[in-house]
Order: structure tokens, then sequence, then C-alpha cells
């Protein structure tokens, strides 16, 4: 025998509590989706400068060096500084990892700004691993960070001296390509195809809210002048959430950020100019 729902003992009684469940969500729902407020969009042109290096000192060790300048408005303001300091060992001829440190100071800019006053600094250690995939023509880069940092907090609303020290945690992956417009491989005085996308991750108890904090993309022409040199100019889009809502209007901050990049890369060899 076919036992009909509806005949269950109890079964009016469960319908009216799923009834009054489910308006009870529906409402909740709806007044929340009501009160969130709209997020402001704040948008940059972007001019980025930067150097990468790293000098074999033997060989399996290098030293990393690095500096960011960053501008907004088309180099009329000033955005982020950074400089990075660290070592590189090589594991295998596509595996490496690295460690170091980094100083960087981040600037008032855009109509929603995320500093209130003087330039925030802050301090970071890094570890890291990076690993090269070849696909024939195709080079295939994969990054993955580990960041502790320390940002400063400024007293007098942000324009008195750093006061404090807050610890946070980001995780930061990045996958990049390169693509030799000449030949199987790259040579000296080749032009290339590159891009890249890295994604940041914040983490820990001093990270609030959505955990996803920035994005970037770029892609560009790369040349390469010799083995220890190459150049490249990049389009580059950046996404960035602001960890505190506009203290004005107490709504969310986003920035769509778009403009160009330029990457400088100078490798020296201590170990092959010690051998002549």
């Amino acid at each position: 025998m076919i036992i009909q729902p509806l005949c269950l003992p109890g079964w009016a009684r469960w319908r009216r509590a799923a009834r009054r469940w489910l308006l009870g969500a529906g409402c909740t729902l709806a007044t929340a989706a009501h009160g969130q407020s709209p997020r402001l969009v704040d948008r940059n042109a972007l001019a980025w400068f930067g150097y990468m290096g790293d000098h074999q000192v033997t060989k399996k060790w290098a030293v990393h060096t690095e500096l960011q300048w960053r501008r907004v408005s088309w180099l009329q303001t000033a955005q982020q500084v950074e400089g990075f300091l660290g070592a590189e060992w090589t594991l295998t001829s596509q595996l490496k990892a690295a460690g170091g440190g980094v100083y960087a100071q981040t600037y008032r800019y855009g109509d929603h700004p995320s500093v209130a006053g003087r330039p925030a600094p802050e301090r970071r250690a890094y570890e890291e691993l990076s690993l090269k995939t070849p696909l024939k023509r195709l080079v295939l880069a994969h990054r993955l960070r580990l960041e502790q940092r320390w940002l400063g907090a400024r007293a007098d609303q942000g324009q008195g001296d750093v006061q404090d020290w807050v610890y946070q945690n980001r995780l930061r992956y990045q996958l990049a390509g390169t693509f030799p417009l000449r030949g199987p491989a790259l040579d000296d005085g080749e032009w290339y195809l590159t891009a890249n996308d890295e994604a940041f991750l914040g983490f820990g108890r001093h990270v609030t809210g959505n955990p996803f904090s920035e994005n970037r993309f770029a892609g560009g022409l790369g040349y390469q002048a010799s083995r220890r040199a190459r150049a490249e100019l990049l389009y580059l889009q950046q996404f960035n959430r602001h960890a505190r809502p506009d203290p004005v209007s107490g709504r969310p901050v986003v920035e769509l950020n778009q403009g160009l990049q330029l990457m400088l890369y100078y490798n020296l060899d201590f170990t092959r100019e010690a051998d002549q």
C-alpha cells in the first residue's frame, strides 16, 4: 500500500513549521539585500615602474634585489614604493625557493583613499616557491608566496607617528607565461609575449571581511637583450578591495585601476666573473 505524505502523523504540523521557517528566511534575506550598501568604485590611471635582479653568488644561491615605484594619475600622484632584499635557492633546474624582507610605503591617493594622512609604512617577510613548466614554446611559471606583514598604524588620525604595528598574514599565487616570437626558445636579441595574473588572499585574526583583497593582471611585450638583461612593457589591471569602508559614507570601497607597467631585469653572475 502506498502511504500518502499528507496522511502521515504530524505532517500538517511539520508543514506549517517549514512554511514559517521559509517565510522568515525569505524576509531576512530580503531585508539584508535591501539594507546592504552598494560599494564605491575608485578608478585610477596607473604608471608602475620596477626593477628586479637575481645575482648569482654560488651555483645554488643568488641574492634577490627589487624596487617598485608606483604612481597614479599618470605620474602625478604617488601610490606605493616597495624595496625587496632576499635570497634564492635553486633546488632543481625548474624549482626554486626564496625568502627575504620588504619595506613598503603606501600613500594617500584616489577619490576614496585608504590612507588617512601621512604615508602608511609596512614591514614584511616572505617565503616562496617558484616552478617553471615548459610547454613547447610556451613557458609557464607558478609562484606561491607566503607573507608575514606588519602594518604601521599612525596616531592623530594618520598624521602622527607610528604607534603600533598590526600583524597580518597573506598568501599570493601568480601564474605567468612567456612566448618567444622567433624560434622554439627565447634567445638574446629576441622579442617575446608575456602575461601574468596574481591573486592575494589575507588570513588571520586581524583580517576582517572578505579575505580576497587584490588581483593583478598584466600582459604585453618583452625584449631579451642578453642573458642578463631584459625589459617588459605591459598593460596592467589592478583590483584592490579596501580593508575598511569609506569613513564618510560607511560604504565598502574597491579600486578598479588600469594603466602601464615598465619592468627592467638585470642579473649579475659573480660566480662566472670570478672564474674568468
